[in-house]
């Protein structure tokens, strides 16, 4: 009997926080509304000429696979880059101490609330043809790795920086007292737990890098096949009155962007798992 009256109060605490059909519903009633409903009107056009031969040849014409490389290798570095210098970032917001750190660490969210196109007009003003520092970096791809580097370097510093947190600083400090150095205590002790969010971090920058729009518009200059990235070639179509185009191309940026951030999930649980282990 004392066995049935603790399966019976332990039951309902097994099933505690869910939310219910009710709360289901309502969650992929929205999700179908803000999301799947528009990836199926946007795949829907991107097919609307001619099917799938139409769709290939817009997303293979000479102008779309320009915009393509521009975007899908600006994006890239962008990626790298930003794993690279958000971790630095990371690291001193997290390990040091110095006047002004609480100012720093807001700066950091500065471009998810600053308008983007602010950020290509305070660029184009500092890089431009009137640069005041002698540097003209406007309608280069320097340019637009700039001002990728720019908006994308929250979600690195975000990503590592709670990691960097829980990293449990005696293990450091015993492998320095038997004689490990820095430079093996980061890349055997730091790096392994640090890799899963690295990953999540440069993915989540890729994504946000690969649809910009607003943060290269100025700076960029848009020319064809050198500084014209997918998303401007998108409206470039959009006001030539082709939308079936920018549809089609709009589709190989989400595909690459879902491929991209899947395998790095992937990668991430199971490293993580690995750490764990």
């Amino acid at each position: 009997m004392s066995t049935a009256i603790v399966t019976r109060k332990a039951a309902p605490a097994a099933s505690s926080g869910g939310v219910g059909k009710f709360g289901l519903g309502v969650a992929t009633l929205w999700l179908s509304v803000i999301v799947l409903l528009p990836l199926a009107a946007l795949t829907t056009e991107a097919f609307s000429v001619n099917g799938l031969q139409g769709f290939i040849d817009a997303v293979s014409s000479p102008g779309s696979l320009d915009a393509l490389r521009v975007t899908i290798g600006a994006s890239a570095v962008v990626a790298l880059i930003n794993v690279v210098f958000g971790t630095l970032i990371a690291w001193v917001l997290v390990r040091d101490e110095f006047p002004g750190k609480g100012i720093v660490n807001a700066l950091i969210d500065l471009p998810f609330a600053l308008p983007t196109i602010v950020a290509s007009l305070v660029l184009l003003s500092i890089y431009g043809p009137d640069s005041p520092v002698g540097i003209t970096l406007n309608a280069t791809q320097p340019a637009l790795v700039l001002a990728l580097s720019f908006v994308t370097l929250p979600f690195v510093v975000r990503a590592v920086q709670p990691v960097l947190i829980e990293v449990d600083g005696e293990v450091e400090e015993a492998a320095a007292s038997l004689g490990a150095n820095n430079f093996t205590i980061f890349f055997q002790i730091i790096l392994p737990t640090l890799f899963p969010a690295l990953l999540s971090g440069g993915g989540l920058a890729f994504a946000r890098a690969i649809g910009e729009y607003g943060s290269v518009v100025l700076i960029g200059g848009n020319v064809p096949g050198q500084t014209q990235v997918a998303s401007q070639y998108i409206q470039e179509q959009i006001e030539s009155d082709v939308p079936s185009a920018a549809a089609a191309v709009s589709v190989v940026l989400l595909l690459i962007t879902f491929i991209v951030l899947f395998i790095l999930r992937l990668i991430s649980s199971r490293t993580a798992k690995k750490v764990e282990d």
